[in-house]
């Protein structure tokens, strides 16, 4: 690992004496001991963006944590003592707290550790240069891997050979190129690239679970586009699909996304990257372990969204959506606006993508009971009624008047009692 200076940067940190967070340094910074925030909110403070989830490290041991937390009347909570760990619970906000650490022996994710009290030792363990940076009680930025010249530059980059990191890890592979849709500018890291190139197969390896989360935050970074086609390219994105990768889908779909001012979704935008039938939903379902409910958005979206235009007017419309529901329905048109010719600023497309917002679909008012009044028996001859008035319903508009939900009602009755046998 080549040597970096140390490098110092001092900014506003009053947001560290504030809250929750204020009273948990407080207690662990002093008596001889020192607490830095450290990693991703550094990081995210820098660039003018919220911490997010806060990570404090100290130079105390975990014994010492607990002691002082309980001391100070906070809930310590042992979540990962062998790693030197701590989640202390303050005024209900739970904070990760973990000693110093420097590698002893490292094998795939796991590593032989030992606790110390140096920092810069404990920042060179980390991933990128950019997520080891931290922060002191006064406001002082501390770098110890060049962390600030890469943030200034929105360049991320692994701290040391790129290889060795990424043999620590293979999730680091994915991350490498989250982190630069997310933060980076202009192409990614060369050597980064070519590592992670080199060790591509062993993205087999990895949990589905692990896979999933990375790929959905990427997704919805500012620079998915680019970065994903990087992936294409370098044949990364194939491996993790399992299927050809549809580019123009999720650029359409992002486009879309701005122009009606919705915020990124990744299930959506996953579908628009990677599904085209029911297979594509089915193979990401089980290569990338999604929830029911996620696996059940894309084979909503892949069931003929081709045949989604706004040519049928908006009594077209309201009947897809009151089939399908808001969301289903919102994912099955901009999904079909994404692959048709129009662009993101279409009238006809929009007003069809926003109809929920000027219309909410009624429920089906006729029920079992109305149709028994007309001698219609129990079992499949009511179930059937019920489907047929449904219909008629629909086809008619979705009246609510009592006249015409009686005659609804009355014929559907009429043929189901005139169906003979059942």
């Amino acid at each position: 690992m080549t040597a970096v200076s140390e490098s110092t940067r001092i900014v506003d940190a009053a947001w560290l004496a504030q809250g929750a967070l204020g009273k948990l340094m407080a207690v662990l910074d002093g008596e001889g001991e020192q607490a830095r925030v450290v990693g991703g909110a550094v990081r995210n403070v820098l660039i003018g963006q919220v911490p997010g989830d806060v990570d404090v490290a100290t130079t105390a041991l975990p014994p010492e944590v607990s002691r002082r937390a309980e001391a100070a009347g906070f809930k310590a909570v042992p979540t990962g003592i062998e790693h030197g760990t701590v989640t202390v619970v303050v005024d209900h906000h739970p904070f990760e707290v973990t000693t110093l650490r420097e590698d002893v022996e490292t094998f795939g994710r796991h590593a032989v550790v030992r606790f110390g009290r140096d920092w810069r030792a404990d920042a060179a363990r980390r991933d990128f240069t950019i997520n080891a940076l931290s922060l002191s009680r006064d406001g002082t930025v501390h770098d110890y891997m060049g962390g600030l010249a890469d943030l200034a530059a929105r360049r991320v980059r692994f701290i040391g050979q790129a290889s060795a990191r990424i043999a620590e890890d293979y999730l680091r592979i994915l991350r490498f190129f989250r982190f630069h849709a997310a933060y980076g500018a202009g192409p990614p890291d060369p050597e980064g690239v070519h590592a992670c190139v080199s060790a591509r197969e062993r993205l087999d390896k990895l949990s589905r679970e692990r896979v999933r989360m990375e790929l959905l935050k990427l997704l919805v970074a500012p620079r998915a586009v680019p970065t994903l086609a990087v992936m294409a390219e370098s044949g990364l994105l194939g491996p993790v699909l399992g299927g050809v990768p549809f580019l123009a889908g999720i650029s359409n779909i992002m486009k879309i996304e701005a122009a009606c001012g919705l915020e990124p979704d990744p299930v959506r935008r996953l579908g628009a990257l990677a599904v085209m039938v029911a297979e594509d939903a089915e193979r990401l379902w089980q290569r990338l372990r999604l929830s029911n409910a996620e696996h059940d958005r894309l084979a909503s979206m892949a069931d003929a969204w081709w045949r989604v235009t706004p040519a049928g007017g908006e009594t077209a419309a309201r009947v897809l959506l009151y089939r399908l529901g808001p969301e289903r329905f919102a994912d099955r048109v901009l999904l079909a606006w994404a692959r048709s010719d129009a662009g993101a600023a279409d009238a006809d497309w929009r007003a069809m993508a926003t109809l929920g917002e000027r219309w909410v679909a009624p429920v089906f008012p006729i029920k079992a009971a109305n149709l028994m009044a007309h001698g219609v028996p129990k079992g499949p001859r009511l179930g059937a009624a019920l489907a047929a008035a449904e219909e008629a319903w629909i086809a008619q508009g979705f009246p609510r008047d009592n006249g015409a939900l009686a005659a609804i009602a009355a014929a559907a009755a009429r043929n189901a009692t005139a169906v003979p046998g059942c």
